[in-house]
């Protein structure tokens, strides 16, 4: 397939537009350029953006009526990606750029046909007929405009411009002095991984063809990996002092320390890093570095997927994960209490311990009452909406 054949699938069938400078309100310039320190590169850096990248890609899109654009969301979002790879691309470039566009394309009817990320390039804010367009840079070399209404847009770090985040350079001194430090201690542990001792001669003077003769003599018998022995002979003209040298590196919590930064600026800690929360602590990250995220995408994408009829009868999309599945095996085994209790039903339990639904399992049942038994020994009808109740028992307006 030929670029511009790709370019058509995912963009859908854009036409070229005469276009003018954009003028932000408060004076911004309309260029946006991603912050140039490659921060991806870092492993650290790269470590946090894929910790928050792999947690988001866990949640799911909800529709109300509308199971065509949710089956979309959720499995195929473009020709490339998964539902779960959609997220993942957007947040990564969401931390990495503090920016993230997605494209809505739509066919002639204003169905959303796929949603595609827009690759990291430098965008433009420009003008076509009074409307809000942002043209990007492809790394190809092509020119991409599109519509601000068909632009799901995400931001971080939301100051200086009314379209675009601002850059990382805050986080560029820490990842150059941590750069600086790893290369330093390398350094170091090669410059002194080389000497080893100093072959001294006993003779007042030494010609220096000699003097490289005899130390090159003494590498090939001696230093050579075949001596297996780790003995050499040398006779009273020639003395070997070994040198000890330990390379000067920063100390483990130096090193800590300038990590610890990377990790508060990206909001995560080494115990998410390393899939280690559990509880409370897995319950704040979501809260703290997830939900947003989710929260921002679902108001955006109800925003500009929907058309203000169509939002007014309430139509949204809602991205959410189920939080119950941080907690810990013990919290969930606990859970069954809620269920005797008639809060949850048994297949809702399951879902928490990961287990597929069970045939009956949707129904509310109490372990004092569970057939809802009358007074009378009848069972109890449980109506339309499930609840089990029966209209002949009484309530607190009868007074009985």
């Amino acid at each position: 397939m030929e670029f511009r054949d790709a370019l058509r699938a995912v963009f859908g069938r854009l036409r070229k537009r005469e276009v003018t400078g954009w003028r932000e309100i408060g004076g911004y310039a309309p260029v946006f350029t991603p912050y140039s320190g490659q921060m991806y590169l870092n492993d650290t850096c790269r470590a946090c953006v894929r910790t928050l990248a792999e947690h988001t890609s866990k949640a799911n899109a909800t529709t109300r009526g509308d199971k065509k654009l949710e089956t979309l969301l959720n499995v195929r979002p473009n020709m490339y990606m998964s539902g779960k790879d959609f997220l993942y691309k957007m947040r990564t470039l969401y931390e990495v750029n503090n920016t993230a566009f997605a494209y809505i394309n739509r066919d002639d009817a204003g169905e959303v046909l796929s949603v595609y990320p827009v690759p990291q390039c430098p965008s433009e804010a420009v003008d076509s007929g009074g409307e809000l367009y942002i043209r990007f840079w492809l790394p190809n070399g092509t020119q991409l405009i599109a519509a601000w209404a068909d632009l799901i847009v995400l931001r971080k770090d939301y100051n200086g411009s009314d379209i675009w985040g601002d850059p990382n350079t805050a986080i560029g001194s820490a990842l150059e002095l941590l750069d600086t430090t790893m290369q330093g201690m390398g350094n170091a542990i090669k410059a002194t991984a080389n000497l080893r001792g100093i072959l001294k001669s006993t003779k007042a003077m030494i010609a220096p063809d000699d003097a490289k003769r005899l130390k090159d003599e003494f590498v090939n018998d001696y230093v050579n990996i075949s001596n297996k022995s780790g003995v050499a002979l040398l006779d009273a003209t020639q003395e070997f002092i070994p040198v000890n040298m330990r390379p000067q590196v920063a100390d483990h919590a130096y090193v800590k320390e300038l990590r610890e930064n990377i990790f508060r600026y990206f909001g995560v800690n080494e115990a998410a890093i390393k899939n280690e929360l559990v509880g409370d602590a897995a319950d704040s990250f979501y809260e703290g570095a997830i939900e947003p995220f989710l929260l921002a995408l679902s108001l955006e994408a109800t925003y500009k997927i929907y058309t203000p009829r169509e939002r007014g009868h309430g139509n949204e999309v809602l991205y959410e994960a189920n939080r119950m599945q941080f907690m810990t095996m013990a919290s969930k085994l606990a859970l069954v209490q809620m269920v005797d209790r008639g809060a949850l039903n048994a297949n809702e339990w399951r879902q928490v311990l990961n287990l597929g639904p069970v045939p009956g399992g949707d129904q509310y049942r109490l372990w004092q009452n569970p057939k809802y038994e009358t007074s009378k020994g009848e069972d109890a009808d449980a109506g339309e909406d499930g609840s089990g109740v029966s209209g002949d028992e009484p309530t607190a307006a009868d007074g009985k």
